[in-house]
């Protein structure tokens, strides 16, 4: 266990202060950008940011930009204590915790304009306020910051090339890592919102992840695309799941792939059972 807690921040000043005194000794500083309620997923980020540099920042802050009206912001669960206590655990060197006024002062009114991998026709498709959400907060937080090296979830898949694009494009200083997704034994990609599951949904939700296994295993045997993610989409179905997408991408610009095999693969998925929608993606 580590031997301090963290510094905490939830002002810029004080955020200044505690950066000034982590860059002592020209530190690299790692930032991990997270909403709370952490799990073993977050955990996995921020054991890889120790790995890749000095000193660790995690951000906490919910961000309201990237929910829609119709969306979970306001029963989004929040659990500082005992996010607080496994970051000390970890030796996490400061939380910064900033609230909503903070970040979106009155008379905020500046947005960023996304192309390339956020209009791919994913997520973009189904939740279009989200990524112009995330490409403020994640430039927000860049700024404030000013880390070496910033981590995200691979699970957010679309997400982490829309920053990683966003930050090469902007020159906002960092690189960007991308961290593998974390699973529970049964393969559920695990998320903050698996907490919203019944006992029976989350007894049906890993059907998501084997559906998908069996369909990465079909195209890399050289089947059918169409005819395997047709397939695959009625597995999905069948299981209780109302499905968005299952979508079989070029890995890196997101564009669908014209032959597989022949260029980087990514399987994308997106589907609600019950109320929870969640989010999955394979390589191929």
């Amino acid at each position: 266990m580590a031997s301090s807690s963290p510094l905490v921040a939830r002002t810029l000043p004080a955020l200044q202060r505690s950066l000034e005194t982590l860059r002592k000794r020209h530190a690299s500083v790692a930032l991990v950008p997270t909403m709370g309620a952490l799990h073993d997923g977050h955990i996995s980020l921020v054991r890889l940011a120790k790995r890749r540099a000095n000193k660790v920042v995690v951000s906490i802050f919910v961000n309201p930009t990237q929910f829609a009206p119709h969306e979970d912001y306001g029963s989004y669960p929040r659990t500082w204590k005992t996010d607080a206590a496994k970051l000390a655990t970890e030796g996490v060197d400061l939380i910064w915790n900033p609230d909503a006024a903070l970040m979106y002062p009155e008379g905020f009114a500046t947005s960023i304009h996304l192309e390339g991998p956020a209009t791919a026709g994913l997520e973009d498709r189904f939740r279009p306020h989200f990524f112009g959400g995330v490409a403020i907060v994640v430039a927000k937080l860049l700024a404030q910051v000013r880390p070496d090296v910033a981590i995200f979830g691979e699970k957010d898949y679309q997400q982490l090339k829309v920053v990683t694009q966003m930050t090469r494009d902007l020159n906002l200083g960092p690189r960007i890592v991308g961290a593998p997704i974390m699973r529970e034994r049964d393969g559920l990609a695990m998320s903050s919102r698996n907490l919203y599951l019944s006992p029976e949904q989350r007894k049906a939700a890993p059907a998501l992840h084997r559906s998908m296994k069996q369909v990465v295993r079909l195209l890399r045997q050289g089947e059918d695309p169409a005819a395997t993610l047709k397939a695959g989409a009625k597995l999905i179905t069948d299981a209780g799941f109302k499905l968005d997408y299952l979508e079989a991408r070029h890995a890196e610009t997101l564009a669908p792939l014209s032959q597989i095999g022949r260029e980087p693969g990514r399987l994308l998925a997106a589907a609600t059972i019950g109320t929870t929608r969640l989010i999955d993606n394979m390589k191929i």
